[in-house]
């Protein structure tokens, strides 16, 4: 071992040689910064004044400076900013008042004495180019100055103020960086985090009198004139400043001996209701990046508090600033990570737009070795409960695991504002980790911690890329690491996955997915009117990741019929290419009661069905992994028996007989789907084509939703169907396809022909199973099952447009209440063929309105219809007679909305 590690100290300083060679043509800009800032607190605004010097170290000539003015990102809807917060599911920047919002102006660049000309950014706001009054030469400096104002926003990202605690970042106008691959003028984005010119500050930050400040570097002077109290801040060799303000900020302080350097530990939170051990937190993460990478070059280290409780931070040099945290735990683990980007950010400046991994993935392979000795004991530890024993130590990664299987990953190497929301936190933080570790499993602890101690000192306060980080690798280690560096720009697994072994398990289980494939079972219990409460159980494989060929059995026993029921689905998913297209083979299945005839015998006798559900679905892969789009294509075959009742009387005996044949029909399918998921103004359009025995119908549906500016929205639908006979029409061919007909109102339990939905009571003439519907073709609210033939119902064509309406809050009188009901308003609009024949059933034109009240992500509403067409009033008169209005409630059970998707929207499998 002495021997090995004498002979790899040798190769690393042959190494450290060549690379020092390499390095003599390296050259980086330099901006020293010089700001005066004044806060206004009333008005949320800053007023600053700044001087640059910017040194040209390069061998290029520069006749214009690219500035970044980031404060521009929040001052509309047309920013960089605002297009990717919509693009990620959010919607609070885009509908926020323009009191929330925030701007940079009263600019005026000077190059010297001399006034510079300005040109905008032809695509970003937050961009502008500087024209040089004369060529800046190589190794030549200028002096840059403009005065500023700055209108801060509300903190919807980054940087801002919280009531009137102030979140100063990304705040004066900054150069953007020009290195050996160009110009990088980037616009500000919430995914994706910076990158700027090292350089040397000095701040003087003027503040009320009561206001704690925390900010980058180290306070070196403070004066007071009247109410106003003026800081001065100088840190040298960082590439950025924030500071922040607060008038409730308590202040804790320490110092950490560092070797032979005193570093002064400050942290500013709010008063807490238990003890959290943020000092030692704080050296904690020091000391471990320290001895796991380079020393801290700087003299002080603070982390601010935020007023929010989101579990989140940003980095920024020598302070942070973190979300509140539940616990001491989840609030250490947050302070190693955002004090560890004073390596992998501040002191590595990486371009964190381009290579998140550099900086995210690198600094979590770190947090998950903190995690690993802090934390290793509790982790051997079982885990208790129920729910706790099922749910992964790291769920992120499996998470990630499900994201590759379903061929919805992206390479690490992908620039930040290329990620799905999603991607960006497991592949750029958790995939990158895994592939930190595996590098260190190749090369040994030691040899690696002495590469990333040689990566730390040979680039600290510069701009490292991954061919620099890739060089120095293979030239510390000696290895040719082609391939494994070939990793960061593919798709699929880091390592090579283990043979699972096949595990019995209750319930579910999302633990130890990849040592284990589980086979779940579990009690399970259904529910009709029929036969009433059954009790059975649940076997499948469903968990994350996914199984390429999944199942759910379900067995039922009903002691009220005495029979067995249940249902089933059997799927197998195979991937084509690499963007998540795929082909799902299904084959689903079900057997229950569906009706009950009392003979004269008073003998209860229970019709049955059961059908075979055999599928293929097609779902399109996209090329932009960030776009919202789904498509797909369906083809579906029903084979349903169903047993009927049959009259018959003995012409002889005249004996009234009673026969149950089994009828046997078939549905084929097919259906086009396309669907945005995208938060403003998603929609969905359905194609669908049905043929049975006899008929072809064709429906169209589209589903628009308009966003409110203030919440909610309105859900628009339209549908229009036609109905083909393809076989003559006669009175018998016309009775048989009764129930395919076009209905107006939505359709009852025997409507559901396919038996794709819930129905408590399907075949119900009385009591409350009568008032279930099922949202399809005209989609009504109002039912007329009681007449022979309901209104509104054609073997022709159809059309129908359904509003459905949040209500604002300062309108809602039902806001009132203590318990907060979802109610929205409907209004159902349509006609039909028979409307317009020569003497119409109906008016053209059937209506009906009323509000409703949706539960559980509207997978069941309850409809109150309260106007309707005169139609529908004349039947409610004559049919129901009094309490119109409690008769008229229906409702709606939609359990096939419960899925992953549905449930957790930015969950993309």
């Amino acid at each position: 071992m002495e021997l090995n590690a004498t002979l790899f100290l040798i190769a690393l300083l042959f190494c450290q040689t060549i690379l020092f060679s390499q390095q003599n043509n390296y050259w980086q800009q330099k901006a020293d910064y010089n700001i005066n800032v004044t806060l206004n607190d009333s008005s949320k605004s800053l007023e600053g004044f700044e001087t640059i010097e910017y040194y040209n170290n390069s061998s290029d000539t520069l006749s214009y400076i690219w500035f970044h003015l980031w404060p521009n990102a929040y001052k509309n809807d047309k920013t960089a900013f605002s297009d990717q917060l919509l693009e990620n599911g959010r919607t609070d920047f885009y509908f926020a008042d323009e009191s929330l919002r925030g701007y940079i102006n009263h600019l005026n660049f000077k190059v010297g004495d001399v006034i510079a000309k300005t040109i905008n950014h032809t695509q970003h706001q937050d961009i502008i180019k500087i024209i040089l009054p004369s060529p800046l030469l190589p190794t030549g400096k200028i002096k840059i100055s403009t005065p500023f104002h700055v209108k801060l926003p509300y903190n919807f990202s980054r940087g801002g103020y919280i009531n009137n605690s102030f979140q100063i970042t990304q705040w004066f106008p900054k150069p953007a960086v020009y290195d050996r691959k160009g110009w990088h003028e980037i616009p500000y984005i919430d995914q994706g985090e910076f990158y700027s010119e090292f350089g040397n500050f000095k701040v003087n930050i003027s503040v009320p009198k009561d206001f704690i400040v925390a900010a980058t570097g180290e306070m070196s002077n403070e004066v007071m004139i009247g109410k106003i109290k003026t800081l001065t801040y100088e840190q040298n060799n960082v590439h950025d400043f924030a500071w922040f303000a607060d008038k409730d900020f308590i202040v804790e302080k320490d110092t950490l001996q560092l070797n032979n350097r005193i570093i002064n530990v400050c942290s500013y939170h709010y008063k807490r209701n238990k003890y959290i051990n943020t000092i030692d937190y704080i050296k904690n993460a020091i000391k471990t990046k320290s001895k796991w990478i380079g020393d801290y070059p700087y003299n002080i280290i603070s982390v601010v508090e935020s007023p929010k409780n989101n579990s989140g931070g940003m980095e920024y040099p020598t302070i942070t600033f973190i979300d509140k945290a539940e616990d001491n735990k989840t609030h250490e683990l947050l302070i190693n990570h955002e004090v560890g980007h004073n390596w992998f950010y501040g002191i590595l400046g990486s371009n964190e737009r381009a290579h998140p991994w550099m900086d995210e993935g690198m600094n979590t392979y770190y947090d998950n070795r903190y995690t690993d000795s802090f934390y290793s004991a509790e982790k051997e530890k079982s885990s208790k409960g129920f729910i706790a024993k099922r749910i992964p130590e790291d769920f992120d990664n499996n998470l990630l695991q499900s994201l590759i299987k379903n061929k919805k990953d992206q390479p690490i190497s992908a620039k930040s504002e290329n990620f799905t929301s999603l991607n960006y936190n497991l592949i750029t933080y958790n995939k990158t980790a895994i592939w930190m570790k595996e590098m260190e499993n190749k090369l040994g602890e030691f040899v690696f911690d002495s590469m990333m101690r040689n990566y730390f000192n040979q680039w600290k306060f510069k701009h490292p890329y991954p061919e620099d980080f890739k060089s120095l690798v293979e030239n510390n280690s000696n290895i040719d690491l082609k391939n494994y560096f070939e990793l960061l720009d593919k798709k699929g697994f880091i390592n090579q996955k283990e043979k699972r072994t096949l595990k019995l398990y209750p319930f579910f289980s999302f633990r130890n997915t990849e040592k284990y494939n589980y086979q779940f079972i579990s009690p399970s219990l259904g529910y009709n009117v029929y036969d009433k409460l059954m009790i059975g159980i649940a076997i499948h494989n469903y968990t994350l990741p996914s199984n390429k060929f999944e199942y759910f059995i379900s067995p039922l026993f009903s002691k009220t019929t005495n029979q067995w029921n249940g249902t089933g689905n059997l799927s197998y998913h195979t991937f084509i290419g690499d963007n998540g297209a795929k082909i799902v083979l299904s084959l689903r299945g079900g057997t229950f009661s569906l009706n009950k005839f009392i003979d004269s015998t008073n003998t209860a006798n229970y019709l049955r069905y059961s059908k075979i559900n055999p599928s293929i679905k097609i779902l399109f892969g996209n090329k932009n992994p960030r776009s919202s789009l789904e498509k797909s294509i369906t083809l579906n075959t029903f084979f349903i028996n169903e047993t009927g009742l049959n009259f018959t009387r003995d012409q002889t005996s005249q004996q009234l007989n009673i026969d149950y044949p089994i009828n046997k029909r078939y549905i084929n399918q097919f259906s086009f789907d396309l669907k945005n998921h995208r938060v403003l103004y998603p929609y969905k359009a359905t194609l669908l084509a049905e043929q049975g025995n006899g008929f072809v119908k064709l429906g169209f549906t589209v589903n628009y939703y308009f966003n409110y500016i203030k919440g909610g929205g309105l859900s628009v639908r339209l549908y229009t169907g036609k109905f083909i006979y393809t076989k003559e029409k006669t009175s018998l061919s016309e009775f048989e396809t009764s129930r395919y007909h076009l209905n107006m109102s939505g359709a009852n339990g025997n409507e559901d022909y396919t038996y794709s939905n819930y129905f408590i009571g399907r075949n119900e003439f009385e009591g409350f199973g009568t008032r279930q519907l099922m949202m399809k073709e005209g989609a009504f609210k109002v039912h007329t099952d009681l007449l022979s033939e309901k209104i509104g119902k054609t073997d022709n064509w159809l059309g129908a447009i359904n509003l459905t309406s949040t209500i604002p809050k300062n309108i809602n009188p039902l806001e009132a209440l203590p318990i907060k009901l979802p109610v929205k308003i409907f209004f159902d609009l349509g006609t039909y063929s028979n409307a317009w024949e020569q003497n119409p059933p109906t008016e053209k034109l059937l209506y009906d309105a009323g509000f409703q009240i949706s539960l559980l992500k509207d997978m069941v509403n309850v409809y109150f219809p309260i106007v309707y067409s005169k139609s529908y009033k004349d039947y409610f008169k004559s049919v129901l007679n009094e309490k119109i209005f409690m008769k008229n409630i229906s409702f709606s059970i939609d359990l096939q909305k419960i899925t992953l998707k549905n449930i957790f929207p930015e969950i993309a499998f």
